[in-house]
């Protein structure tokens, strides 16, 4: 409640943004409208999830789940709670639209709702790492159903197959971290990252308010002597590495 109370004092619309690439940010991609037919059978998939009461064991690698206790879930439950809202998945699915992003990494697949959403960018190549291995079973159905070819599923502690993966030298154009919400897995993931990264880029990172550990995880995000603009938007936060973007933060409600 401190976190959402601190946020929203911060808030700050169009009319305080003087920055004129913020300003298109905000008023063409933040608040852009996406048509809901666009992502219609997607939005019919995440309903069948959030009405399947089937089981699966998962595995959790990571901080796991404020919402949830234990290993066995149902998907219904893990719908309802671990995947982006809508609101994220369309304004993700906007952002990559409106930059040259052909080389898309997710850490965190979970049901692959919002892999799905990121795969619409013609011409895209989307890597998803998933721990668990129920859910990487689920995420492929899913891709599999939807018959996605550009989508590469790699399963397996992102420990291990992260840095393997990054000894491929092709730049990273977009990345959404939403794999360990702790502080130590988060700055690790972000530092491997950077010599994958160019001025171009832009990283998501996720549930930046989920706990003191990932605040502190944004904080020193946020600052880094390479990110040269930052959007938090309670929910996530967004880093820009553009030099000509003069370190400018801003505090942004999503609604």
């Amino acid at each position: 409640i401190r976190s959402y109370l601190r946020h929203w004092l911060n808030v700050v619309d169009e009319h305080s943004i003087h920055s004129p690439f913020f300003f298109d940010f905000y008023t063409r991609i933040l608040r852009g409208q996406t048509p809901k037919e666009k992502f219609r059978k997607i939005e019919e998939l995440r309903a069948d999830l959030l009405a399947n009461n089937t089981s699966i064991q998962v595995t959790d690698l990571g901080a796991g789940s404020l919402a949830l206790k234990g290993s066995q879930r149902s998907l219904a439950d893990i719908a309802r709670t671990s995947v982006s809202p809508r609101e994220l998945t369309e304004l993700y699915a906007r952002i990559i639209a409106n930059m040259e992003a052909h080389r898309i990494v997710e850490l965190g697949s979970c049901l692959g709702i919002t892999t799905l959403y990121l795969a619409q960018k013609e011409g895209a190549q989307i890597f998803s790492f998933e721990g668990s291995a129920a859910l990487a079973n689920v995420a492929l159905t899913n891709y599999e159903y939807f018959d996605q070819k550009n989508i590469r599923l790699i399963e397996g502690n992102i420990n291990s197959t992260f840095p393997d993966f990054l000894q491929d030298p092709a730049k990273i154009n977009f990345v959404l971290m939403d794999a360990n919400h702790r502080y130590e897995p988060t700055m690790k993931y972000f530092f491997w990252l950077m010599r994958r990264l160019d001025e171009n880029s832009v990283v998501v990172v996720d549930d930046i308010h989920w706990s003191e550990e990932m605040e502190k995880a944004w904080e020193e995000l946020r600052t880094h002597p390479l990110v040269y603009g930052s959007i938090d938007l309670f929910r996530c936060g967004i880093l820009f590495f553009d030099p000509s973007l003069n370190r400018q933060h801003f505090t942004w409600s999503l609604n």
